[in-house]
């Protein structure tokens, strides 16, 4: 068979299998089809079924088809972390800036402080940390993948659990969306090269100038020229980004963060983000779990798995928890938020991704982030369904 034919099938196995035990295994409660294409990913990955049947996997995913997924995959994930960036609502935030600073500030800075000191026990072993790393941004990294929040993967559950548009959804939202913002800053931040430290500056400056120029044609441009001129300006900042040394995905939310929502038809960026899940970014998923490594050894993997998941939940409830008591929230809401913020699936696999592509962690380190990232979403909903029934009915009653 040639490429393409090959392509096609490895195509056909990416949609339908996930999909397949999503539907018939009936597994939305607990996993939903994002969660459900990952594990498949890990499972269809050179550690699991490649290692059982390694002709199966050398024939399917060889590297030139690993070479076209790859497109697909830079370019859907751009996309999305472009939409994510423009749903950023930064004047709420700015209105509500004192509760959002504390309740943001502790959800981040408790389960990073935790991981950060997991990461420091790791760098006793050698293989956890990538080839080109430095130990800081070995430990800064881990300890911000163990404090991410998915904002995507949270809209859609908070859109499942019909709680996106109630007040409690809106508050949650300016507290994810803060943190999203300090992911990409500190991710900035570990990416610095001072070999090229001239690039970056450039590229910064450059950036902050065009911004004020992207800002004001956007604002002058009917709608429908929004769309092309914002992902013609996606492309360009994520070239520009990665030039620079500070990777493609930092551009492609910048480029997302300095257009404002409201300029965008509300519908059409929903559906924009559920088409992005629908057709491409199932490909992100899967090569996601194509690139674990069991090298070490499954269990090795697992224990640091284990330890990663039970800081990453630990310290985001302990961090809400503490923001509940200064701002006095009503009873149960600091749990009800801190669980919502568990949700990881998403971002901080493009933000471990990151980390593999530039040798800071090594791919053992990442298959440990991807069953954190998976086991936390799986939590979620199972968690959060209970504890929000409650809530509504101690509101209910209230009234």
């Amino acid at each position: 068979m040639n490429t393409t034919e090959i392509f096609l099938i490895a195509l056909t196995i990416i949609y339908s299998l996930p999909y397949l035990i999503w539907r018939i295994g009936r597994t939305d409660y607990f996993a939903p089809l994002v969660v459900v294409q990952i594990i498949t990913g890990i499972l269809l990955g050179p550690g699991v079924l490649g290692a059982a049947f390694p002709d199966y996997y050398a024939f399917v995913f060889n590297k030139q088809v690993i070479q076209a997924l790859n497109g697909i995959t830079w370019w859907s994930v751009m996309l999305f972390v472009w939409v994510a960036g423009i749903e950023l609502d930064l004047r709420q935030a700015w209105q509500h800036r004192l509760e959002t600073s504390i309740t943001a500030g502790l959800a981040l800075g408790v389960p990073l402080g935790l991981g950060c000191v997991v990461a420091l026990g790791m760098l006793m072993f050698e293989g956890w940390m990538g080839a080109k790393a430095m130990p800081w941004q070995f430990v800064l990294g881990m300890g911000m993948s163990c404090a991410v929040t998915a904002l995507p993967i949270l809209i859609l559950l908070m859109e499942k659990l019909e709680i996106l548009r109630q007040p409690i959804g809106q508050r949650i939202l300016r507290y994810a969306s803060m943190d999203d913002i300090a992911i990409w800053a500190v991710l900035a931040l570990i990416l610095l090269d001072w070999e090229r430290v001239g690039r970056q500056g450039a590229f910064l400056l450059g950036f902050a100038i065009s911004a004020y120029g992207i800002r004001k044609l956007m604002a002058w441009l009917p709608e429908r020229d929004r769309w092309y001129v914002g992902i013609i300006a996606l492309a360009a900042t994520g070239f520009a980004a990665d030039w620079a040394g500070l990777h493609f995905m930092v551009g492609a939310f910048l480029a997302g963060a300095i257009l404002d929502g409201c300029w965008f038809n509300q519908n059409q960026l929903d559906m924009l983000r559920h088409h992005l899940l629908l057709t491409v970014m199932p490909v992100y998923f899967i090569s996601a779990g194509l690139k674990t490594n069991w090298a070490m050894g499954g269990a090795a993997v697992l224990v640091v798995a284990g330890v990663l998941l039970l800081v990453s939940v630990f310290g985001k409830l302990l961090g809400i928890h503490l923001a509940g008591k200064i701002l006095k929230w009503r009873r149960g809401e600091a749990s009800l938020i801190g669980w919502l913020l568990q949700t990881k699936a998403l971002i901080m696999i493009i933000f471990a991704n990151v980390l593999l592509d530039k040798e800071i962690i090594s791919s053992e380190t990442f298959t440990a982030l991807l069953l954190m990232a998976v086991l936390s979403t799986m939590l979620t909903v199972p968690v959060v369904s209970p504890k929000l029934a409650r809530m509504q009915a101690l509101i209910s009653r209230a009234e």
